[in-house]
């Protein structure tokens, strides 16, 4: 069956994006750079953890509509869902959508449909336009070039790409048209147009924005600590007001999109967004904070019990009830207290994963059990009806035992 989709890089968005296109009978060759995500993926298996990926996978496979592969081949459309990684001091890298780009480059054809969904810079799309036309003359105004970013929770992606609403950019009316309709296969959600400039800024102003109300929250935690204000109470009672939402407070921000995406903005416009900034400033030295926060409590054990205390460290993912560590503040918090460690002894803490391969992992009700202090740093379910003994030294930065 000849692929009519190419999808290149095979990650958290680029595989549930492969598999929902082939599960509405679209033939799909999927492209990653590692073997064993192929080979894993051809037989119908995943290398993430998400909900009902596994089953889209495995049917997309068994009935023939997804491949994968580690090289590009012809088809009509190209997606482009690879990393944006940093480079320097925060600034984003492009050089994985340009290497993809520069892969699909001698497959091209007239009528072809380009779309980035990669997070990218503003500008992006125009960039890579200008480098398909500068290597393919021929194909100039004759190929459809768009942006389009994703914007799903993890955890609950397979239903998110079917039910939220889109923004497409085109870099001209046609190809933004033209993206719609391939879009509007397999997707429930809205299809809003815009240009591939306005659309770029849009998934970066929409995690810059939340990760500017989650500062407003972690700043007020480090205020009331000092004031000896319950943050969690006071949020509750400020939210009473009609028109005040604030968000809950936790060890920081994590993840690949609102950890990082603001910094796309701040590279490219460092005057201009002093709030983002200082907002990402905020959100990086809350972790820094809660790390201190345990060795303050270590020490203060160690003197008042003349003994050093066995420390649980419950959570090390980004955020609640999933497996993904990238950007994660707990993560940071964990290494950051275990360089420090002396001969007091550690239990580190995440129901998601099975192993790690710097940490050794403990099961959460044997660290509780064991523990003389407990670090709560992400508010797994599993933590949420934990029976914890008056005795516990409690250090809660995630509102785990807020009732």
């Amino acid at each position: 069956m000849q692929a009519k989709v190419v999808t290149v890089g095979l990650g958290y968005i680029g595989l549930p994006t492969s598999a929902l296109i082939a599960n509405s009978g679209i033939p799909v060759h999927g492209v990653d750079i590692s073997q064993h995500v192929v080979e894993t993926i051809n037989a119908g298996k995943i290398h993430i953890v998400e909900p009902e990926l596994d089953k889209a996978v495995a049917k997309a496979v068994q009935e023939g509509f997804l491949k994968a592969g580690t090289r590009p081949v012809q088809a009509n459309t190209y997606l482009i869902v690879v990393p944006t990684p940093f480079k320097g001091d925060h600034e984003p890298d492009i050089s994985y959508v340009q290497a993809a780009t520069e892969a699909i480059l001698p497959l091209l054809k007239e009528g072809d449909l380009y779309i980035i969904e990669s997070t990218s810079p503003v500008g992006t799309t125009e960039k890579m336009m200008a480098l398909i036309f500068a290597k393919r003359p021929e194909l100039q105004d004759k190929i459809y070039v768009a942006y389009c970013p994703e914007r799903v929770l993890p955890g609950n992606v397979m239903y998110e790409l079917v039910h939220n609403d889109r923004v497409i950019g085109g870099v001209n009316d046609d190809s933004t048209q033209k993206a719609k309709a391939f879009y509007g296969q397999f997707v429930k959600g809205e299809l809003h147009s815009t240009n591939a400039r306005t659309a770029e800024m849009c998934k970066l102003t929409e995690n810059s924005s939340r990760d500017v109300q989650i500062a407003f929250a972690n700043e007020l935690s480090l205020i009331c600590d000092k004031a000896g204000i319950n943050v969690w109470e006071l949020i509750r009672l400020a939210n009473k007001h009609p028109r005040v939402n604030i968000l809950q407070p936790g060890c920081g921000v994590g993840g690949h999109c609102i950890a990082v995406d603001p910094y796309f903005i701040v590279s490219e416009f460092p005057l201009e967004s002093r709030i983002i900034g200082k907002a990402r400033e905020i959100n990086n030295h809350k972790a820094f904070w809660c790390a201190e926060k345990v060795k303050e409590a270590r020490k203060e054990y160690q003197l008042k019990n003349n003994q050093e205390p066995k420390i649980a460290l419950m959570g090390m993912a980004f955020k609640p009830n999933i497996d993904d560590l990238r950007e994660s503040p707990a993560k940071y918090i964990v290494q950051r207290i275990l360089q420090d460690a002396n001969d007091e002894e550690y239990f580190v803490v995440e129901p998601n994963i099975s192993e790690h391969n710097l940490f050794k992992l403990t099961n959460y009700v044997e660290a509780l059990n064991n523990a003389d202090i407990v670090v709560f740093l992400v508010a797994h379910k599993e933590f949420k009806n934990l029976n914890i003994p008056a005795e516990k030294i409690i250090l809660d930065f995630c509102g785990v035992t807020n009732k």
